[in-house]
């Protein structure tokens, strides 16, 4: 990939291969229902790598969604720790964690989110713009994010002027704007036909391995899993490693 599709990523050195870009540590996460107690984590330990990707594989209330949003910072967990790039996190004020979820963590949804008064263009430039960089620099690289999906005919159309194939890929080109170095999707292919999933996977695949992102994608379809480096499943609350 050129450097334009690189920058703005954050310095490295030629150890951080020996760290994982996501090590989630001997994380909980209970939750109240009445009187009960539901333990939805109990002791979870998950390692990402730059450049891995892994499939989170499992049945509905196993606890899927909990474990992408403590990974992305956007829940805490009750106990243990996340380590985004050898950091620790859980002792974190609100206002660094946003910080890194706006720097070093993309997400996709299994609906695009896209903000639907602006174009396809607009919706991948506007992160940048909020980390800071010229709409001339952040243009340049949306522009050439959404070519590279495939889009070069479609940057000034609206959400609602798009396939939801299209809105998808604008919806990664999105998620990656910003260089990050962990990406997490739920579902990202949910709501799509199986054809159309397959080419949006296919083009988040090859996004994935062209920036060495380390990514975890919740998924239920088993050919998707099958294509990816790694699968793993939640079981009474733990991260396990499938064959």
């Amino acid at each position: 990939m050129s450097d334009v599709l690189n920058a703005p990523a954050p310095e490295t050195t030629a150890d951080d291969n020996e760290i994982p870009v996501l090590f989630i540590h001997q994380v909980e996460r209970h939750y109240r229902q009445g009187d009960e107690t539901l333990d939805i984590l109990r002791g979870a330990e998950l390692a990402v790598w730059a450049g891995q990707s892994v499939a989170l594989i499992a049945p509905s209330g196993a606890g899927k969604s909990t474990l992408l949003h403590i990974a992305g910072l956007l829940e805490h967990p009750d106990r243990g720790d996340v380590f985004i790039d050898g950091h620790p996190t859980a002792g974190l004020p609100d206002a660094d964690r946003t910080q890194i979820r706006r720097d070093e963590i993309g997400f996709v949804y299994q609906s695009h989110h896209l903000l639907p008064e602006f174009s396809a263009l607009e919706n991948v430039l506007l992160p940048q713009m909020i980390r800071g960089l010229t709409r001339g620099d952040a243009q340049a690289r949306a522009v050439e994010l959404l070519a590279y999906l495939g889009l070069s005919q479609r940057l000034h159309h609206r959400p609602s002027e798009l396939s939801g194939g299209e809105q998808q890929r604008v919806a990664i080109a999105r998620a990656v704007a910003n260089a990050p170095h962990l990406l997490l999707a739920d579902e990202p292919t949910g709501n799509l036909d199986p054809h159309t999933a397959d080419h949006v996977f296919g083009a988040l695949s090859q996004l994935v391995r062209a920036s060495g992102l380390a990514t975890i994608v919740a998924t239920h379809n088993m050919d998707l899993a099958g294509r990816m480096d790694r699968r793993v499943t939640i079981r009474d609350g733990v991260v396990i490693e499938l064959g």
